[in-house]
């Protein structure tokens, strides 16, 4: 039997069976209150009236924070719908970067660009490259649709210092089954990094099949441990959703994310310089990048070299959580978002097998697509595709988990160890969020290590977090998005689409600036806004 919710007067506990501490003789510490302002407010991109789908509703669909390295005071800012604006935190002034959007009547760079529907659609990722005040390079991720007749080269209109003449697409990596849309991986180089309005080249790195609009190719990380010279400097992580194959009842396309034939359901882990680790790599088959030869199935025959975990759903936030105090402790998490009973955090480990569509949370998951208590045999085959298998591996399970009920929500959001100095109490301690609902809680970051263990039972603790803004206290981010969302304005029936558990969607993540820093950013409402203090819950 499962225990979701464990009430005490200044803390919620999700647990399953068996965790870190004891019913019986825990004191269950006090959670935190996290003050919030108002930083900024995002340009409105959406549709105040009249909006035909529940992505045109949303005020601007911010989705991500990346801040320049060297003290530029830069933030870069990727909006699902299709700018890319540069924001200048001591002016306060917005600059259009790029814009992808050329679907339709549109005059952004990609024809093929679509973001109507599916909440995965657009500009997915963005990443300055460690060294990008040197070398303007920096990389994006965006979703494509095929069906669109255009070219899938950029066109200029917007950005005539684009050069697009060298542009070339490459052939798409191919899905099992029957496909829909395309993920495209973009490298730009930007021959003057120091302005605010893109000059230079881009070269397409690969595109890949997916089978429907949903859970695309996503989050591109660097690890920003890595120096020159290490294995991991300028190696990037990108996480390549499942496309919806996992959850389908097509038996063709199920076990995807389990196939280590095709990129789907995945973590991989590549050097999108050819000039970079040339001793310790392979190029591509596209002849676009390098495969690093310690990636865990570059000499496996018939895998997808690229591949550095798998069995995943939708991990489509990931960070490399650092300990400054013992670099030991350095992983790679993920948010990972569940199907019908579980959302999660995960550790990433080489290698390592995370179950879907077989496992979610801590549990089986069932024909039908629910879940079940595990097998006494809790091993999966190693698929290399459809018909050869290579052994058996026990699947890895998360560290963190929550229910899909109004204590918990159902989509994971973002999660990040905070190592910054404005808020000294949480230090130490990791900080995620619930999409829908807006709630936010933190775990020890002890405990999440602890946690990850290779016992499914064990799950880190749960502190559940208090948000004050404007001197008013709420339980979750929901309200105070609803109030913005129509104080800027909006008059549409709902805010960004629908949650299954909260009805309509806050849309809230988390972002670090460069000085680690945390920031709560949310899409419906188009607005950032900054953690100032930490205080004890009462």
């Amino acid at each position: 039997m499962y225990l979701r919710s464990i009430l005490t007067p200044a803390i919620t506990l999700l647990v399953t069976g068996c965790v870190l501490w004891t019913f019986a003789s825990a004191q269950a510490p006090a959670g935190l209150t996290l003050e919030i302002e108002d930083y900024v407010a995002m340009p409105i991109t959406g549709k105040l009236v009249g909006a035909e789908t529940p992505n045109e509703s949303a005020l601007s669909r911010v989705n991500g924070i990346r801040e320049e390295t060297g003290g530029s005071h830069r933030w870069f800012l990727p909006v699902v719908s299709g700018p890319v604006y540069i924001f200048d935190k001591k002016t306060k002034a917005f600059a259009t970067y790029l814009d992808f959007n050329g679907h339709g009547e549109n005059r952004g760079l990609f024809k093929k660009f679509y973001t109507l529907s599916g909440f995965g659609n657009g500009i997915n990722g963005f990443n300055l490259d460690p060294e990008y005040a040197k070398n303007g390079k920096f990389y994006t991720t965006h979703m494509e649709d095929p069906s669109i007749e255009a070219t899938g080269v950029p066109q200029n209109t917007m950005f005539p210092r684009l050069q697009v003449s060298g542009y070339t697409t490459t052939a798409a990596i191919a899905t099992p089954g029957p496909v829909m849309h395309q993920g495209v991986l973009i490298e730009w180089t930007d021959t003057d990094p120091s302005n605010n309005t893109f000059e230079g080249t881009a070269r397409e790195v690969f595109r890949v099949w997916l089978n429907t609009r949903n859970h695309q190719l996503g989050e591109v990380v660097f690890n920003p441990t890595a120096r020159r010279g290490d294995p991991d400097w300028r190696v990037l992580y990108v996480d390549v959703g499942d496309g919806g194959s996992g959850e389908s009842r097509n038996v063709d396309i199920r076990p995807n994310p389990q196939r280590l034939d095709t990129m789907v359901g995945k973590i991989v882990r590549i050097i999108p310089d050819l000039n970079e680790h040339t001793s310790t790599s392979t190029v591509s088959d596209n002849g676009r990048y390098r495969i690093p030869n310690d990636n865990p199935f570059a000499k496996t025959p018939g895998a997808r070299r690229e591949i550095w975990a798998y069995g995943l759903r939708n991990p489509h936030r990931l960070t490399f959580a650092v300990d400054p105090a013992n670099a030991a402790n350095n992983r790679l998490v993920a948010s990972i978002c569940g199907l019908n009973t579980w959302e999660m955090i995960s550790i990433i480990h080489k290698g390592a097998n995370y179950g879907f569509p077989l496992r979610e949370g801590n549990e089986a998951v069932t024909p039908d697509n629910g879940t079940t208590a595990l097998p006494a045999d809790d091993r999966l085959p190693v698929m290399i595709n459809d018909r050869v298998t290579a052994g058996a591996v026990a699947p890895t399970y998360p560290v963190i988990i929550w229910g899909h009920d109004m204590r918990g929500g159902d989509c994971a959001g973002s999660g990040y160890l905070y190592n910054g100095k404005a808020v000294p109490a949480l230090r130490g301690k990791f900080v995620y969020n619930d999409i829908t609902t807006g709630r936010i809680w933190y775990s020890e970051y002890k405990d999440m290590l602890a946690a990850d263990d290779g016992n499914p039972k064990t799950m880190a603790r749960m502190h559940e977090v208090k948000i004050l803004w404007n001197g008013k206290l709420f339980d979750t981010m929901f309200p105070i998005v609803q109030t913005t969302f129509r104080q800027r304005g909006s008059k549409a029936e709902n805010m960004n689409g629908k949650g299954r558990v909260s009805g309509e969607r806050a849309d809230v993540r988390l972002a670090l600036d460069e000085a680690g820093e945390m920031y709560v950013y949310s899409k419906s409402d188009g607005m950032i806004r900054q953690v100032v203090a930490a205080t004890q819950a009462k």
